[in-house]
């Protein structure tokens, strides 16, 4: 019975059968407009046969500089009588033929093999070109080669030549690496030319199919969705330029993996135009909060955070808290893991004699209640030692740590470290100064927002590079309208129907703002960009003076940088031109 093709893609040139010519420059520089071709290398293979060679060197219009002569060998008296580019270039042509070409690097010889044929008017052929770096990053482990140079790869796959920066040189060892490369592809399935092509190049099948899911989006800022046949939503994404940057997931610059298998489940993508590229940061945020697709790696649950509480009792104790609620208690965090969040509490107990137990402690129960007491665990001063005004003094320590000054604390932790330096315990100093870090930065970053978050509202505005204004409204740290103005037009109508028609918004417990934690320091960064301009503040936006952030320059911590300013620009906005 005879052979039946089953589908077109079984079509395909065998990569026995094909006639490859590994060509290998040697040039006076890397531009190929600035620079010349010194040295050609060709080599012409099929089936793994050399049926022939071609090497000469090249007559470059200047000089070679010294570092390059030096680099590989060639200087200007040895090209003094060699054969010019519009002698040797069509020789190489013919050499070529209609074989593949290969290359390691392959951009670079194609890029000065184009610009010599436009400079002697010689029309490129248009071979299809294999880049054995490219095919080598697809194919090795980075533990097996830790870069894809030739010299690096000749090593790793054991060829028989190794490049010595010398045409012929190097284009036989690029001929040993194709080798190799190839029968290690032979293992997964890979047999003809076009299947070669397509596993050098990260863009599948799958993408390059799905390219016309871009084309329905517009160039304008926004969130865009990609979801699967049944409407559930596989991956959420921001761009000033909706259609533009949809349209790179179906391209070689696209080099996730995980979105390379996203695609291909994909089959529509959605996009929600928005007024500024800070409302698009924002729905993005939102959206990823919401729907929790499962190709987003950061913000899908903000929920899972963990919060440091002073809580609200006789003999008040730190807890970890996964949730902010209106109890009067004071607040810290939220902390990116609950190992960071138990190493600030570690700090806390070691500057201040609060207690540590679990117990729920009253001015009438005897010390005794306490566990850790009784087992000598517990230095605490609560129940028993001192009287609840007593112990008040040192939960308002914590409290005024928390939320206003923090120098105290950190002062007896310096104390601490210094004391631990001083006999060389470096490794208990070093332990003791990142849970202080850890206490300084948190502490920065919650007086931050919760100054933030106090805002009643705030109307700010900057410049666009096409003219106009971008304008935004915020309530109680979130973001409630945006919207902009053409150049040459009055912003203030547009500021005053924008604040008319914004979001009603219900504050958040403290330090909480109304929304999310990231969406507020998303709108804190575009407030804090150059340009930034404030329209108008109801009510105070202030830090305290000796908060988190300076007891961060007191300790020497380079962590606690991110300290919000209050802004005093108020000059008047004028129409943009």
């Amino acid at each position: 019975m005879g052979m039946v093709q089953g589908t077109l893609d079984a079509l395909g040139t065998p990569l026995v059968a094909t006639t490859f010519v590994v060509v290998d420059l040697e040039t006076t520089g890397g531009s190929p407009t600035a620079n010349a071709i010194t040295e050609v290398g060709a080599v012409k293979v099929r089936g793994g046969e050399v049926l022939g060679e071609l090497q000469t060197l090249v007559q470059p219009a200047t000089s070679i500089p010294p570092f390059v002569a030096v680099l590989t060998g060639i200087t200007d008296a040895m090209v003094a009588t060699a054969p010019r580019i519009e002698a040797v270039l069509p020789a190489f042509l013919e050499f070529a033929g209609d074989a593949v070409l290969v290359a390691h690097n392959a951009p670079f010889d194609v890029g000065f093999l184009k610009a010599a044929c436009e400079a002697t008017a010689h029309r490129w052929p248009g071979l299809p070109v294999i880049d054995t770096a490219r095919l080598a990053r697809r194919v090795l482990a980075r533990d097996e080669a830790h870069d894809c140079r030739l010299a690096t790869l000749a090593r790793v796959l054991k060829t028989g030549t190794m490049p010595t920066h010398r045409a012929l040189d190097d284009a036989r060892a690029t001929v040993d690496v194709l080798h190799r490369l190839i029968e290690r592809l032979g293992n997964v399935g890979v047999h003809t030319v076009e299947e070669l092509a397509t596993w050098q190049s990260t863009v599948t099948l799958a993408q390059r199919r799905k390219r016309y899911l871009a084309e329905t989006l517009p160039h304008a800022p926004g969130v865009y969705l990609f979801l699967d046949s049944g409407g559930a939503t596989l991956y959420v994404g921001k761009s000033k330029d909706m259609r533009a940057r949809v349209r790179t997931y179906f391209t070689a610059s696209e080099t996730r993996r995980r979105m390379t298998e996203m695609v291909a489940i994909a089959e529509s993508v959605t996009g929600i135009e928005c007024a500024t590229p800070l409302e698009a940061e924002v729905r993005e945020l939102r959206l990823i909060a919401e729907r929790k697709p499962r190709y987003n790696r950061r913000s899908r649950f903000p929920e899972h955070a963990t919060w440091l509480k002073l809580t609200v009792e006789p003999f008040p104790r730190l807890s970890l808290v996964r949730e902010v609620k209106p109890d009067r208690a004071t607040y810290v965090g939220p902390f990116g893991s609950r190992r960071l969040a138990e190493a600030a509490m570690t700090a806390v107990h070691e500057a201040v004699p609060i207690r540590q137990c679990t117990e729920r402690l009253t001015p009438g129960r005897h010390r005794s209640a306490c566990a850790l007491a009784e087992m000598g665990r517990c230095g605490a001063p609560c129940e028993g030692r001192e009287s609840v005004a007593a112990y008040a003094q040192h939960a308002a320590a914590v409290q005024l740590a928390f939320t206003a000054d923090a120098r105290a604390v950190v002062e007896r932790l310096r104390a601490r470290i210094e004391r631990l330096a001083a006999t060389e315990r470096y490794e208990e100093a070093a332990v003791h100064r990142d849970r202080m870090t850890v206490l300084v930065r948190t502490t920065t970053r919650t007086q931050r927002i919760a100054a933030f978050a106090a805002v009643t509202q705030l109307v700010a505005a900057r410049r666009r590079e096409v003219g106009g204004w971008e304008l935004h409204v915020v309530r109680n740290g979130k973001l409630a309208a945006a919207g902009v103005t053409p150049a040459g037009v009055n912003p203030r109508p547009s500021i005053d129907a924008l604040v008319a028609t914004a979001e009603t918004v219900t504050p958040a417990p403290p330090p909480l703002p109304a929304a999310s934690i990231e969406e507020a320091e998303c709108v804190l960064r575009w407030l804090e960009t150059p340009g930034t301009r404030l329209v108008d503040v109801d009510g105070v936006w202030a830090l305290p003076a000796a908060g988190g952030g300076l007891a961060g320059v007191a300790a020497g911590s380079e962590q606690a940088d991110r300290t919000a300013r209050p802004f005093d620009d108020r000059r008047r906005l004028r129409p943009s031109r």
